[in-house]
């Protein structure tokens, strides 16, 4: 496995690749890896040619009281692991190398990053898109890989690659989980014993809310009252961002069931100070 550092290092090295014909999957993370992140990899290795994963902690995607000098690291074991999955090369850049000094120039997705998340984080889909832009940029993939988990994420970044004509392919891969239900996330590793059993209810809540959309007879109105109180019956759930049954595409929440095939179903909250995500996409077709 190649570990880089230099971005113009990364460039040459995957533009080389690339004329010889060879496919080449990507897989952005921000590290502490795990089977979540190794099964988009896993994928990424079975579709192309060449498989390049990027460890990268993107500071400007947090916002001044979140949690970038708390965010789990765990450098050793990425590259062990990647190490042991075969990983043809590994994009490991400092902070001033993709953002040096003078550095002016964001992207922002108008519309989609102000909903759901980008309601209480401004700010933090312009700093995910720019940073994925440069990785683009910088990668050439022909594929590159995102977890369903971070569905707004998804949203945005394929609006980019549309809007900019990006030449790739954006793979959306699903939510891994844990025995019970909680989806992998490596802000799990913020909850002790006790939050982690009551972080349960996300998933909990999303499954009863899903099985009664489709059995029918609730308006989203209800059906959202029904997901919040789902929520709300934790104890130790300090904060509910948003419970919200959204249009999948533009993210608008819906106000008649028929105006979507697929509906996001997407709750963002709190267990003791740990902010977690979780979503289910429903087809009622």
């Amino acid at each position: 496995m190649e570990i880089i550092r230099i971005p113009g290092v990364m460039q040459d090295t995957c533009r080389k690749q690339l004329q010889k014909g060879r496919s080449l999957g990507f897989v952005p993370t921000m590290g502490a890896l795990h089977a979540g992140h190794l099964s988009l990899i896993k994928r990424a290795q079975r579709e192309n040619d060449i498989a390049v994963v990027s460890v990268f902690i993107n500071p400007i995607q947090f916002g001044p009281s979140e949690d970038l000098a708390a965010y789990p690291r765990d450098v050793d074991s990425d590259v062990a692991k990647l190490r042991e999955l075969g990983i043809d090369t590994l994009f490991m850049p400092d902070n001033n190398l993709m953002y040096p000094g003078g550095f002016a120039t964001y992207i922002q997705v108008d519309g989609l990053s102000g909903k759901l998340c980008g309601m209480t984080r401004p700010g933090h889909f312009r700093g995910v898109a720019t940073v994925v832009a440069k990785l683009l940029n910088l990668t050439s993939p022909t594929r590159a890989y995102f977890g369903q988990k971070d569905f707004q994420q998804t949203v945005v970044i394929r609006r980019m690659v549309r809007d900019l004509n990006l030449n790739v392919e954006v793979v959306v891969c699903p939510t891994l989980r844990e025995e019970d239900g909680l989806a992998m996330s490596s802000r799990n590793q913020y909850l002790n014993p006790e939050e982690r059993a009551a972080a349960t209810v996300l998933h909990r809540a999303l499954t009863l809310t899903a099985e009664r959309l489709l059995a029918g007879g609730l308006s989203p109105a209800g059906l959202k009252e029904l997901l919040t109180a789902e929520l709300k019956k934790e104890t130790l759930v300090t904060a509910i961002d948003y419970a919200a049954l959204c249009h999948a595409e533009t993210l608008e929440e819906l106000q008649d069931i028929g105006q979507a095939k697929e509906v996001l179903i997407a709750v963002a909250l709190k267990i003791g100070r740990t902010r977690l995500i979780d979503n289910l996409m429903v087809n009622i077709d």
